[in-house]
């Protein structure tokens, strides 16, 4: 029986208090559990938690890791949360579920026909760059419409917004921004929120929030 004070344990019921204070209901926040860099043998004590969904940055690591972790676990649900680079963009339709880093017309044309050739349509959050870091990547704010009917027309299901707002900046008015640039656009899904600001993401709307440290640890530290 695992203890009651597990850090994937805290870690839901602090998105459940911050639900409670947002008056929405806890089932409608999806923990995305970031997994880059950690190995299988410390991904497996929260996969036997009952977490299901995580998040990779680079396609091949998580090549390398996933497969035998989803022979166990095959109800597994992995986003791809780091930069996508066009060429990878095939390997990423066959592998992940769900791909929150879609920011450019060239990416758009090539999961586009990756999903044409593979048969399979994966949803993908569009990253808005709100805080104007060209460096972190995401669309310019004045591109998203564009950017928006590109990928309707390359049948990519759009299922919602993405962002990273700046480091050492407070993150809430970063996150009200993508909250209502998904209003604008009729999205439901808002992908925002890590281990230092998701309790405030989800007061503000976030609907996947990406937890690392918060449930592993430092890197190369236990939790």
């Amino acid at each position: 029986m695992e203890k009651a004070d597990t850090p994937l344990q805290q870690v839901r019921a602090n998105i459940a208090k911050a639900c409670t204070i947002a008056r929405r209901e806890p089932d409608d926040v999806t923990l995305i559990a970031v997994s880059k860099t950690h190995p299988a043998e410390t991904i497996e004590p929260l996969l036997r938690q009952g977490q299901r969904h995580f998040g990779e940055n680079r396609v091949q690591e998580a090549q390398a890791k996933w497969p035998a972790l989803r022979e166990a676990y095959p109800d597994v649900h992995l986003h791809l949360i780091g930069r996508l680079q066009s060429n990878k963009a095939e390997d990423a339709v066959a592998l992940f579920d769900t791909i929150h880093s879609l920011d450019r017309p060239s990416l758009v044309k090539a999961l586009g026909k990756a999903m044409d050739k593979l048969g399979k349509r994966v949803p993908c959050f569009v990253q808005v760059d709100v805080g104007e870091e060209e460096q972190k990547g995401g669309c310019a704010v004045a591109d998203l419409p564009k950017l928006l009917d590109r990928a309707r027309d390359a049948d990519i299901p759009v299922a919602g917004l993405m962002c990273l707002p700046p480091f050492e900046i407070e993150p809430a008015p970063f996150f009200a921004i993508l909250d209502k640039l998904a209003r604008d656009h009729g999205l439901e899904g808002r992908s925002m929120g890590m281990s230092g600001d998701y309790e405030t993401a989800v007061k503000l709307g976030a609907t996947h929030v990406r937890v690392g440290t918060a449930l592993f640890g430092e890197r190369g530290k236990p939790a």
